[in-house]
């Protein structure tokens, strides 16, 4: 392997991230497995890792990266922070044309950068191959909880970014004794796996969907919902998950009987636009809509869960919602639905995320960047590149042509 610098970039995104690409122990062993490799951390106080930490693995620490082949980070660079003609990772936040990363963009294209997004990253199936899914799902099960505690006065948790790390949070999990409750979970990906990962430490019984709407339980039980169990076709056919997939705004949701059962929601499925809410405001009216809380994972705004109007954060994570007026209310008011709708979860816990994350950063993405990216791995996840958006994301077009950065 020739010689190649990797820079780990400072986050510089208000609120502050404390997450890292790799952590010093991870960034130790990749300078082992490639002997070319060299890797530099700019100076940062808010990462979960410290400088003293990097330093204590034999990373140097600078504050000029410019010298580095490739730099890693994680959210969003200020267009002053970018260095033309380098190789960036990060997630973007730009596919969906983002308006508040657009000048991002421009600046990339017109500094010749090659962006990699993280969130591109996909085998030849288009499955995305790494994220901070996981945890997402693993601290919106733990925060569904702890809302249902305060809700009812049952129990008492300590926050997940109080706990001291995951270890702590389960031995918060083994105090808690739930009623016989039903629990619902939308999604199959990483982050329900993360959800059911968390459900498992509290050791609740999984049932069918049939079940779950007919039986009724001494004990607390959760089901997990997947597309084809709440969505149909408007003309009847048969359940396709690639027609479904392709063309959402032929179907229509058939949740509403999972309403009328479930005491706590947790959403961890993918939402596209164009597909029908789960339910409605209206449906919410109604005198049998039964769900006291919803861990909305997902946090869509205005999306799949109508509820959700806005973003909560990791020091006030939840807020009510009034069904009669459609309007924010206070977070466990009994006439309001209890929403949590965090959109950083993995940030409660960000040394674990960090390595889980590294880990598949390490074993997935890197033989592509540093060998052949033989099955393209790279190339699909490539926005832009000598100035110019690749053929993958030509849709950005327009997107980037408004106000344009000169060269």
């Amino acid at each position: 392997m020739q010689k190649i610098k990797l820079g780990i970039l400072r986050e510089e995104k208000v609120p502050p991230e404390k997450r890292v690409p790799f952590t010093p122990l991870q960034c130790s062993d990749l300078m082992r497995a490639y002997p070319g490799l060299e890797i530099l951390v700019q100076h940062s106080n808010m990462r979960c890792y410290t400088d003293a930490e990097y330093a204590s693995f034999g990373l140097q620490l600078t504050e000029d990266l410019s010298q580095c082949d490739i730099l890693l980070g994680l959210k969003e660079i200020p267009i002053e922070k970018l260095i033309a003609g380098k190789k960036y990772f990060i997630f973007s936040h730009t596919i969906k044309k983002q308006p508040y990363n657009k000048k991002m963009l421009q600046a990339m294209l017109a500094k010749n950068i090659q962006l990699i997004d993280y969130e591109c990253l996909t085998d030849k199936e288009h499955n995305r191959i790494i994220g901070f899914g996981r945890y997402a799902g693993i601290v919106g099960a733990y925060n569904g909880i702890l809302g249902y505690g305060k809700r009812y006065n049952m129990f008492d948790l300590k926050p997940a970014h109080l706990c001291r790390d995951r270890e702590e949070m389960e031995e918060e999990l083994e105090r808690v004794r739930l009623p016989n409750m039903k629990i619902l979970v939308t999604g199959g990906g990483r982050v329900a796996n993360g959800v059911i990962e968390a459900l498992g430490m509290l050791k609740i019984r999984k049932v069918t969907p049939y079940e779950f709407l007919h039986c009724s339980y001494r004990e607390p039980v959760y089901c997990q919902l997947h597309s084809k169990d709440y969505y149909q076709a408007k003309d009847g056919s048969s359940w396709s998950s690639k027609d479904f997939y392709t063309h959402p705004e032929k179907y229509v949701s058939t949740f509403l009987p999972y309403t009328k059962e479930c005491d706590l929601l947790i959403t961890a499925h993918f939402w596209d636009v164009h597909a029908p809410v789960l339910f409605t405001k209206d449906q919410m009216k109604l005198p049998d809509f039964h769900i006291s809380e919803i861990a909305d994972i997902t946090c869509d705004i205005n999306g799949s869960v109508p509820s959700t109007l806005k973003p909560s954060s990791i020091a006030e994570p939840f807020y009510g919602y009034n069904p009669l007026t459609e309007q924010i209310d206070i977070p466990f008011n009994k006439t309001s639905v209890t929403i949590m709708a965090v959109d950083n979860l993995p940030c409660e816990l960000p040394r674990e995320a960090s390595e889980d994350f590294g880990k598949e950063l390490a074993e997935r993405v890197l033989p592509s960047v540093f060998g052949e990216d033989k099955e393209g791995i790279i190339e699909r996840a490539t926005i832009c590149k000598s100035g110019k958006l690749t053929p993958h994301f030509e849709y950005l077009k327009d997107y980037v042509s408004e106000g344009a950065v000169s060269k």
